[in-house]
């Protein structure tokens, strides 16, 4: 069974920085992609940042800029590095792993408990 357990998460002024990890009990590199989602009160959850296997990266829209993800293969932990934080920004902070396993197979998908990040004005 796959854990992932995210950390990181707290309270910060906006314009503020944090940054998330997300330790993986498997290798971040057996994953098609490892990477964040969040979810805010009264939201669909949505994609924060995404790491493939092959090391790219993709962000949701409203990043523009402001945070980077990152991994350490050896530690098999994924990162997310916030800047310039807005009270928007305000939400559960989720670590998701995805996988084929094979080519006939579905998506399987881990996630993590998530964290908490809140942003004052």
């Amino acid at each position: 069974q796959v854990q992932l357990a995210e950390s990181g998460g707290g309270l910060v002024l906006s314009g503020g920085s944090l940054r998330l990890s997300c330790a993986s009990s498997r290798s971040v590199v057996r994953f098609d992609a490892v990477g964040w989602y969040r979810q805010a009160p009264g939201k669909e959850r949505e994609l924060v940042a995404e790491i493939t296997s092959g090391g790219g990266t993709v962000y949701g829209d409203f990043v523009k800029g402001r945070f980077t993800a990152s991994r350490d293969i050896a530690s098999s932990t994924v990162y997310l590095q916030m800047n310039s934080l807005k009270p928007e920004d305000t939400a559960v902070y989720y670590c998701r792993a995805r996988v084929v396993p094979c080519i006939e197979c579905r998506e399987i998908q881990h996630w993590g408990e998530g964290t908490l990040v809140t942003v004052s004005s």
